[in-house]
């Protein structure tokens, strides 16, 4: 079906994992940027929908939803500034494909490539490793149409550009974004089955540097960590083959013999090349294999990013928790992330830890046992990642973020009238 505008339209569904349907009676899909800025320009509310992998209702609106998947394709390499230019709505993973095709590379991917560029690095979605920042932390500029249906560019450095990069869909629609790129490289994955709980927390610094990105499975019970993927960068070459044989006894754990699934009884086929085979940044540095229906889709997800210095406490808290968590889990992961600048990151002004958490679709239950997991995590000041479940509201979140005042005010001086605004973020950040 095609608008008067030749938008098309589609009817808004619901979420890729199930659990919400969205308000809005229907999705525009504009097919170039005048037809976006025109669409903004005349509607009274509305919100981007991303690639629909948020759990909570970040996305939801009930005016008009708008999906960025079918503008016109912008892919533009400026090797001299080291960056690429893409439109928001386009995917990671055939991003990722593009450029490592023409000799390039992202720092960083999430655990699923599926997901959009503009939704990602508006809720600060990330990957792992000590040293690599969030996903947003590679934005370099950005296009925004603000309410007023005007386009409105910024780049680092910037005023306000912090403040405009995880943005929650609150300050307008993303219609592109400059990324820093840099040259190939290649990555290669082991899995390590059963390590033992003690071995990691005495030497936590050295589990999560022992390789490029470090991802810890784990239901919370038991003695035992389910599983350790480690995707260690190749400068040189492959890695050594002995240097893999080393890490047989890796804190308590041992090497699986074939692909596993973050999930118990999940076969590995979905999930990117394991057993040290060395390939591409693009085919390793996420979970799940682009080609194949992302992780089990059935499934909700929470995530709490908590300051590095607390990791060893925190996970110690959320091991007390076992008895409430467990029964509720599919499975969790521990991941590590750099500080950055951004004020709406969780990750703002501090090295964390991710304590990510995926639930059984039992929605009531999960609620029913967040707002205890967030008061035993508050001592360590936890932020909850933007488009996954949580409790608390602006009262709780404002103290743990220094520049929320000044993103809650370059929102009303972008949208004054609150047009991209709706309950989510009435009650989680504008506090009404």
């Amino acid at each position: 079906m095609v608008s008067e505008a030749g938008t098309e339209l589609h009817t808004a569904g619901h979420n890729w994992a199930g659990n919400l349907r969205y308000a809005a009676a229907q999705v525009r899909e504009p097919a170039t940027v005048a037809e976006l800025q025109d669409l903004v320009a005349g509607a009274r509310k509305l919100r981007a929908l991303g690639s629909r992998h948020s759990f909570n209702r970040i996305a939801d609106t009930t005016g008009v939803l708008v999906s960025l998947e079918h503008l016109a394709p912008v892919f533009e390499v400026d090797p001299a500034e080291m960056t690429v230019t893409v439109s928001g709505g386009t995917r990671y993973g055939t991003l990722a494909a593009e450029l490592q095709r023409q000799g390039y590379a992202l720092h960083n991917l999430a655990s699923l490539p599926h997901i959009s560029v503009a939704g990602a690095v508006a809720t600060a979605t990330h990957g792992s490793g000590d040293r690599n920042g969030n996903l947003a932390t590679a934005v370099a500029g950005l296009e925004l149409v603000t309410a007023d249906g005007v386009i409105l560019t910024a780049r680092r450095g910037e005023p306000d550009f912090d403040g405009m990069v995880v943005n929650l869909g609150a300050l307008g629609i993303v219609s592109s974004l400059t990324l820093d790129i840099e040259p190939t490289f290649g990555v290669s994955q082991t899995v390590f089955n059963a390590l033992d709980w003690d071995q990691v927390l005495a030497n936590f610094d050295d589990v999560t540097s022992s390789a490029y990105s470090v991802s810890l499975f784990t239901d919370w019970s038991g003695d035992r960590i389910s599983q350790a993927w480690l995707k260690s960068r190749m400068e040189g070459g492959p890695a050594p083959a002995e240097a893999i044989a080393e890490r047989a006894g890796f804190f308590g754990g041992n090497p699986a013999k074939e692909p596993r699934h973050p999930i118990a009884g999940v076969p590995g086929t979905t999930c990117t090349q394991q057993l040290g085979v060395p390939g591409p940044w693009s085919d390793r540095l996420a979970h799940f294999r682009m080609e194949f229906t992302p992780s089990k889709g059935d499934e909700l997800q929470t995530e709490y990013l908590v300051p590095r210095e607390h990791a060893v406490d925190a996970i110690q808290t959320m091991r007390r928790l076992s008895h409430l968590v467990t029964p509720l889990l599919l499975v969790s992961e521990i991941r590590t992330m750099a500080a950055d600048s951004l004020w709406l990151s969780p990750n703002y002004g501090t090295d964390s830890i991710g304590l990510h958490l995926t639930w059984r679709q039992d929605q009531p239950a999960v609620e029913a046992v967040l707002p205890v997991i967030e008061a035993q995590l508050a001592p360590f000041g936890a932020r909850p990642h933007w488009g996954k479940l949580f409790d608390g509201d602006a009262s709780r979140l404002a103290p743990r973020y220094p520049r929320f005042a000044d993103f809650k005010a370059l929102a009303d001086r972008l949208d004054p009238e609150g047009k991209f605004r709706n309950d989510f973020l009435n009650t989680k950040v504008f506090g009404s």
